[in-house]
């Protein structure tokens, strides 16, 4: 069926490619999770997996069901379970697809060591709470943990942190420190680096990293762009033009009429809101290209439409290409720069991407 409105999604599997290699060119050393939880954070979980089938080294996701999926659509690399299993079910299904899984409780060793076979080695990822204070076992925690999981009889075990500040000033090495206490006399292998410290922090990449938004083409820093690490959009939103109004100085534009005109203004309404995803806070300013000039958006974001500000594209009209983010027809926006603007970040942009919003994937 041919859908009419303009708005559009497209997803490159090239910039996911070549970000899982800027990855891995951070972290030579370590086997890199490709993470495709969120639905490979709104941008399709087998589209991202076919993308990177070819050299990723395992895939990191959470739902059982999600990762049977895969092994079904012929994965056949390692598989994550980030949040380990939920039920008796995932355990036996764990044990039965071969997947790898965390621990960050008691009840979770007990299921999996219910199911464990002689003949399967299992795969565990025993998680450590070095200061995150989410998920894993603390100091006190540990030794009842190790003790479960001699019930085991044939276990592959990874031990594993996550980093709660790699993308701010107090950084990793105070968890870091705390891990290395915890592991003790450990020489197995562990797994440390989310993007942020793939990225900055090359002492606490272990031997596989974790990286998450920045395959998707996004910085998970505020100080850095993405462009900086040689990581490429992988997601671009784009509409046009569907109306024009001119406004006299003093009107007001949009609902709460947030926005007043400073002067005469040609104003352009765009074929996307809230509703198809784009963040209904995003203030007056926040950058969008039309017609291969950068402009800002003007007033309230609507459920299905914004305005945005023409005064300096007097060529644009009905019709007209616009850019949300990404590399789009009508110009770059970085989808970092609209997070900024709107006070959050890319990763709940790609997210929110509402299923309302066609998908299409270049080169197809």
């Amino acid at each position: 069926m041919k859908i009419s409105r303009p708005i559009r999604a497209r997803i490159r599997p090239a910039a996911i490619l070549n970000n899982y290699r800027q990855a891995k060119a951070h972290a030579p050393d370590a086997w890199a999770w490709a993470v495709v939880k969120a639905d490979a954070y709104g941008h399709g979980q087998l589209r991202a997996v076919d993308a990177l089938r070819s050299e990723a080294d395992g895939f990191a996701l959470l739902e059982c069901e999600n990762a049977v999926a895969l092994r079904e659509h012929g994965v056949r690399q390692p598989i994550l379970l980030l949040e380990g299993i939920f039920g008796i079910h995932d355990a036996k299904q764990v044990v039965e697809h071969g997947l790898h899984s965390v621990v960050h409780c008691l009840e979770q060793i007990d299921m999996l060591a219910a199911q464990a076979r002689t003949d399967r080695p299992l795969s565990v990822y025993l998680k450590l709470n070095t200061g995150m204070n989410r998920l894993g076992f603390t100091e006190s925690a540990l030794p009842t943990a190790w003790e479960r999981l001699k019930r085991i009889p044939a276990l592959n075990l990874t031990l594993m942190t996550h980093f709660a500040e790699a993308d701010g000033e107090r950084g990793v090495l105070w968890q870091l420190e705390r891990f290395q206490a915890m592991a003790g006399e450990w020489h197995g292998p562990v797994s440390l680096g989310n993007s942020a410290a793939i990225l900055r922090h090359p002492l606490a990449h272990g031997d596989w990293v974790r990286p998450g938004i920045m395959l998707y083409g996004a910085s998970p820093f505020a100080d850095q762009s993405a462009e900086e690490f040689g990581l490429q959009p992988a997601m671009v939103l784009e509409s046009r033009i569907m109306g024009v109004q001119t406004v006299a100085t003093g009107e007001r534009i949009g609902y709460g009429g947030t926005y007043v005109a400073e002067r005469p203004m040609r104003i352009g309404i765009v074929a996307c809101g809230y509703a198809d995803g784009y963040p209904r806070h995003a203030p007056t300013g926040t950058p969008i290209a039309v017609a291969g000039k950068l402009t800002r958006t003007v007033g309230r974001v609507s459920m299905d439409m914004l305005a945005c500000d023409l005064n300096d594209i007097p060529d644009a009209g009905i019709g007209s290409p616009v850019t949300l983010w990404g590399p789009g027809e009508a110009g770059y926006v970085p989808a970092d720069a609209v997070a900024a603007a709107a006070g959050t970040i890319a990763y709940e942009l790609f997210c929110a991407l509402a299923p309302r919003v066609p998908v299409t994937i270049d080169g197809q």
